[in-house]
């Protein structure tokens, strides 16, 4: 099925894509180029492997304080998907910790926008890049002992 969008609706789409690529270059710069701009007041920030943020002063804390002990080192768009009020982007991330190896994963996000165009809601959800056939050898499973690295 093809979707033809309307010029107003294009450009609410663009306009949501040039946000997230901000937040995105945000991290990659390690530099606050306007979260209060980009998040609503009372924003939900959930990232894959557990924690929540609640308002944009503790999304805004969180970044700078993430920063002080980590670094991202690619944080690459796949693909966007729009509908309605609501954006998912498919991409890479790699990131390094302090004294640790750099560590990566592919990974969703679900955004859920304002009226006024500013990030309501967003959940990630990470996805193992080493993946592998557990039926490889027959029909009985074998599964790796290993857990997600960002885990």
């Amino acid at each position: 099925m093809i979707i033809f969008m309307g010029k107003s609706e294009r450009k609410m789409t663009e306009k949501r894509e040039q946000i997230i690529r901000l937040w995105f270059d945000m991290w990659l710069r390690r530099e606050d180029l306007g979260i209060r701009a980009l998040f609503a007041e009372d924003a939900v920030y959930v990232e894959s492997w557990g924690p929540e943020y609640h308002g944009v002063e503790k999304i805004a804390h969180w970044f700078l304080e993430w920063n002080t002990r980590g670094t991202v080192l690619r944080w690459d768009i796949k693909q966007f998907f729009h509908r309605g009020d609501e954006t998912a982007v498919e991409w890479f991330f790699q990131y390094q910790m302090e004294e640790t190896a750099a560590a990566a994963f592919d990974g969703m996000t679900l955004i859920r926008w304002t009226k006024e165009g500013k990030i309501a809601f967003l959940k990630e959800f990470g996805c193992n890049i080493c993946t592998y056939d557990p039926y490889q050898n027959g029909p009985v499973p074998k599964f790796r002992d290993e857990s997600a690295p960002w885990l």
